[in-house]
C-alpha cells in the first residue's frame, strides 16, 4: 500500500501544479485530489493486481524456464 502512496502522491501533485499551478489553495486541492485517487487506487490493485501477475506470469513463462535449463 506504500508504493500506491507515494504513487498517487506523485502523480497527483505533478497534474495539479501542471493543469492548474501554484495557486493559494493548491495545498488544499492536491491533498483532496490525492486522498480521492489513493481511495480508487485500492481497490483497483486489490483486483487488476493478481490478473496482471497471472498475465505476466504466462508470457515470460517460457523465458523464465529457457534461462534455467
Amino acid at each position: 500500500m506504500l508504493m500506491g502512496i507515494i504513487t498517487t502522491g506523485v502523480i497527483s501533485f505533478t497534474l495539479i501544479s501542471v493543469n492548474i499551478g501554484f495557486v493559494a489553495n493548491f495545498l488544499v486541492i492536491w491533498l483532496k485530489s490525492w486522498s480521492l485517487a489513493y481511495l480508487l487506487v485500492v481497490p483497483v490493485i486489490l483486483v487488476v493486481g493478481p490478473w496482471v501477475q497471472k498475465l505476466v506470469a504466462v508470457m515470460f513463462k517460457d523465458a523464465v524456464t529457457e534461462e534455467f535449463e
